[in-house]
């Protein structure tokens, strides 16, 4: 495949063996000795040559996503824009340095501690290879060329891609879209590759020569790749995103001020994506007799789209069975198709006794379109609400000014999630400087990292000082003379 024409490519028929990691992630060792020590300028450029090869691709590599993933032209077309543009903001990112957070203190013989302070040097060298497990709802941002992929490579880790089996055909097309651009702009060999089957990524993770592990994906998968990579003889950081209700809190004189209004906004943020967002609103608390509830109740709810995949249509169905069987839970609102392959939505409700009294049950994430709208009597109850749930990507508060309960609210929820909203909805992240998609688990495995902006490359990389070295030895950020931002220098 060249960058001038490229086709698209079929997924091998068989798994990656083992015998064929382990070359793998030998080979991307080897490599990332190389790319630790190019420059952040030729990185920057190389990641700038993978972003023009993608969108260079984008006629073959759209209609192949469509074809695998039911998403829509238009969809896709914008999901391969935020691919490229995160490519391109990490390349602004390590031209300009301040993600190293350098920080130099000089030899001091006064020193007040009672000693004096040696000459000290920090910053920040990238962790080594790192393994990366694509997700299936989003195809290019989250998948082989998505975010951790270039957040890694950015920071100068080699990557090996486990490839999602919801999108094969895709992923080995863009895979090959990556490799011929990274080859054409000078990379090294074996920089980045992809492995195929369910052993294969277990195998990867766990092979000696791997130090970090990526993953955008369900509960039950996040949580056994992270054990994997906690029982290693060496046990390494894994940065798992693995799954959210996302509660949106409104207050009584939200609703008063403005319920038809929020009705259709929760409507519209639910049926994004056809509900298949990890930030997707799937719990909405609002009062008793609520104008947002009668007007949710009278909503025509006849949007739907193909899923993903005959695997994502079959667990949405069984979760929302599940839900739905729950004792004091009803059906508030479902559209014409419910139970289809395009599913329309559906709407469950109950009220906060019963979500407290089984919290486990029903703070079950739905993945589709479909939520649960649970009625409180006082306000206090959002504040037990918000104690009581586990940790979240997001929280929102719909609330007014002067509501006083937001104060309670805001107090408890930044301990609950990684990011709060006020009157505004959580699908939408942008890809930015201050952006943080992540939260306390079980929404993530690392509540301390992001996988979303340029703050996501800091999961790649570990803190070195260097005390007394001579200024030939030392990396370009360090030296008296470099130009690169500095936290401290003393």
């Amino acid at each position: 495949m060249t960058t001038t024409e490229p086709r698209a490519l079929t997924a091998p028929a068989e798994p990656t063996t083992a015998g064929e990691v382990d070359r793998i992630v030998a080979a991307s060792a080897e490599a990332g000795r190389v790319w630790a020590s190019t420059s952040r300028t030729d990185r920057a450029r190389v990641l700038d040559a993978v972003a023009d090869a993608l969108d260079a691709a984008a006629p073959v590599l759209i209609p192949t996503a469509q074809r695998e993933t039911r998403l829509a032209e238009g969809r896709l077309t914008g999901e391969l824009k935020r691919t490229t543009f995160q490519l391109r903001l990490f390349a602004e990112t390590i031209r300009e340095g301040g993600y190293l957070d350098a920080r130099i203190d000089h030899a001091d013989p006064e020193w007040p501690m009672g000693a004096p302070r040696p000459d000290l040097r920090r910053s920040q060298v990238p962790v080594g290879p790192v393994v990366v497990f694509a997700a299936s709802n989003f195809p290019f941002a989250f998948s082989v060329a998505g975010g951790d992929t270039a957040s890694a490579l950015a920071a100068g880790c080699p990557v090996v891609l486990k490839t999602h089996p919801g999108h094969p055909d895709l992923s080995a097309t863009t895979g090959a879209v990556v490799r011929d651009a990274l080859v054409r702009a000078g990379a090294p060999d074996g920089l980045f590759d992809l492995v195929w089957g369910e052993e294969a990524g277990r195998a990867a993770l766990s092979h000696p020569l791997v130090k970090a592990g990526a993953f955008t994906g369900s509960l039950a998968g996040g949580r056994a790749l992270f054990d994997v990579a906690s029982s290693r003889p060496e046990p390494i950081p894994f940065f798992g995103e693995l799954g959210s209700v996302n509660p949106v809190f409104v207050t009584r004189a939200a609703d008063e001020a403005r319920g038809a209004d929020i009705a259709a906004e929760f409507v519209g943020s639910l049926t994004l994506g056809a509900g298949q967002f990890c930030t997707k609103p799937g719990l909405l608390l609002v009062p008793n007799s609520a104008a947002v509830t009668e007007t949710l109740r009278g909503t025509e709810l006849s949007q739907s789209a193909p899923m993903l995949n005959d695997r994502i249509v079959a667990g949405y169905h069984k979760t929302l069975e599940a839900l739905s069987a729950k004792l004091g839970v009803e059906v508030l609102r479902s559209g014409p198709s419910p139970d289809g392959e395009a599913p329309t939505p559906t709407l469950l409700t109950t009220d906060v006794p019963t979500l407290l009294a089984d919290l486990d049950g029903l703070l079950t994430e739905c993945f589709g379109p479909a939520a649960l709208v649970v009625t409180y009597d006082d306000e206090q109850e959002l504040v037990q609400v918000a104690e009581a749930i586990d940790g979240q990507l997001t929280a929102t508060l719909i609330a007014e000014d002067t509501d006083a309960v937001a104060a309670d609210l805001t107090r408890v929820l930044v301990d609950k999630a990684g990011r709060l909203l006020w009157n505004q909805w959580p699908t939408g992240v942008s890809v930015t400087y201050a952006q943080q998609h992540g939260g306390p688990y079980p929404a993530t495995t690392a509540p301390a990292t992001t996988s979303v902006g340029t703050a996501a490359i800091a999961r790649f990389l570990r803190p070195v000082a260097f005390q007394n070295f001579p200024q030939h030895l030392l990396p370009d950020e360090l030296s008296d003379t470099s130009t690169t931002p500095r936290t401290r220098f003393a």
